[in-house]
């Protein structure tokens, strides 16, 4: 990485994974951090995990286990490599770097017990994040976004100017202005900046995504709810209106245009957006009436029910 890109900055490794970047962070001196996930504190005390299939590793040179529901195919080298790394502890206390370490309480495959073997060897800054009722392989996604958001944060203070200086430069554009770039999770997840805010976008895991952030057309309808919302409890707070919650649940469908009645174009298909405005307060008939009808005024729903051109160019 040295010779062809750069030096790592911060080391992030699961199970075994996590074993082995504490046995190398000491020689990656560029590296600031250190991250574990459900990570061994002695290697060789998984050994009793592969000892059904050692007659056939010792046969065949490899055998297939089976670690959480999930197989895996390991080779006699790796149980070689498992047998050098009985020093783990004084390599996580003399590496000198930022540490923090995930693990859960129920891990049945690697306990408990060797997150408390690696943290307390470690020196300061270290932190500790219980993963409550993980597997070990986190395979809900919920528990994985949860690693991903605490990461992201703790690993942020650590990251140098060169590697924020694209969320920073975000601060350049200007209002109205967003930009959208591929942020290499999977291969459709983007990365959005619009002013100082920075979100993702992606696709369901249907069509071949990983589902870490609202599709395109989910952003679409996003806008319109918000913009309905707030143009509502505007209009509310002028006429001083006891309106005290908008909630806007908004659809997206595509149907044959000979099937949509009120719709002029008979050809081809037309986009359907179905916008349910649930209204609460003390409001007579009248006032909901006319909150319904400023509804229409919304200006991302004038912009999407109005004439539109998109002007593209080509940039440097």
């Amino acid at each position: 990485m040295r010779e062809h890109h750069r030096p790592p900055t911060i080391l992030i490794g699961h199970s075994l994974g996590g074993a082995a970047i504490l046995d190398a962070a000491s020689s990656v001196p560029e590296a600031k951090a250190v991250a574990t996930i459900g990570a061994p504190g002695d290697p060789r005390h998984l050994e009793h995990l592969f000892a059904e299939v050692a007659p056939v590793l010792e046969a065949e040179g490899q055998a297939e286990v089976n670690l959480g529901g999930r197989p895996f195919t390991i080779k006699q080298q790796f149980l070689d490599d498992l047998a050098k790394h009985d020093h783990l502890q004084g390599k996580v206390r003399g590496m000198k770097k930022a540490l923090i370490v995930f693990h859960a309480p129920r891990d049945q495959i690697v306990g408990i017990e060797n997150a408390a073997a690696i943290f307390p060897a470690a020196r300061h800054p270290k932190s500790f994040v219980s993963l409550d009722d993980a597997d070990h392989l986190v395979t809900r996604k919920a528990d994985a976004r949860y690693i991903a958001s605490v990461l992201a944060s703790w690993a942020e203070r650590y990251l140098p100017e060169s590697e924020t200086a694209e969320v920073a430069a975000s601060d350049a554009l200007a209002d109205g202005h967003v930009r959208v770039r591929k942020n290499g999770l999977g291969p459709f997840g983007q990365d959005i900046w619009a002013s100082q805010h920075l979100f993702q976008a992606d696709e369901p895991e249907t069509v071949g995504g990983l589902d870490a952030g609202p599709n395109p057309y989910d952003l679409l309808l996003g806008g319109l709810g918000a913009c309905t919302s707030m143009t509502l409890r505007m209009y509310a707070e002028r006429k001083k209106w006891p309106l005290k919650r908008v909630s806007v649940t908004l659809n997206h469908t595509k149907v044959h245009a000979e099937d949509c009645e009120e719709c002029e174009s008979t050809l081809g298909k037309i986009d359907i957006i179905d916008r349910e405005i649930i209204l609460e307060g003390d409001l007579d008939d009248a006032q909901r009436k006319k909150l319904m009808d400023i509804a229409e005024r919304c200006p991302v729903h004038q912009t999407l029910t109005s004439e539109n051109v998109i002007r593209d160019r080509l940039g440097d």
